[in-house]
């Protein structure tokens, strides 16, 4: 059971990743609208965005696949704790009680906080993971 739950908790909190690299690589005016409205500006740049959607689908497939781990689950990490403190407000106030107000709150940012915390376990448990490529060439690798 732990191998499975470490498995598809790896590819779940990776697929977000990917799917925000294919919107910023196929449509990267989208990305910059969410830029320009959460992270004031930062990166608003179509050309930004594609190279940060690249980057965000290389990281998200290699942490889907297992293999070079011990960066890849690093840089996911980086990616989602750092959007979920840009989003602080958001995390501490969901339904716009005392940051917020009930018109500029959103509580779809709310996951945010567990997928931010989803990555550091993953880092945390690296070596735990055995259904990853990088365990499969290890072992591979041992038994030659």
């Amino acid at each position: 059971m732990k191998q499975f739950a470490l498995a598809g908790l790896r590819v779940a909190t990776a697929l977000l990743l990917v799917v925000w690299g294919l919107i910023r690589v196929t449509a990267p005016e989208k990305g910059a609208g969410v830029s320009a409205k959460y992270y004031s500006g930062l990166g608003s740049a179509e050309a930004i965005q594609v190279a940060w959607g690249a980057a965000l689908l290389v990281i998200g497939i290699l942490v889907i696949i297992g293999l070079f781990r011990r960066f890849a689950l690093v840089a996911q990490a980086v990616v989602l704790v750092f959007g979920a403190l840009t989003i602080w407000k958001y995390l501490l106030d969901p339904l716009g009680l005392y940051l917020l107000t009930p018109e500029t709150s959103n509580v779809l940012f709310f996951p945010s906080l567990a997928l931010a915390f989803a990555s550091l376990l993953l880092v945390a448990l690296r070596e735990e993971d055995r259904w990853s490529l990088d365990s499969w060439l290890q072992a591979r690798r041992a038994g030659q």
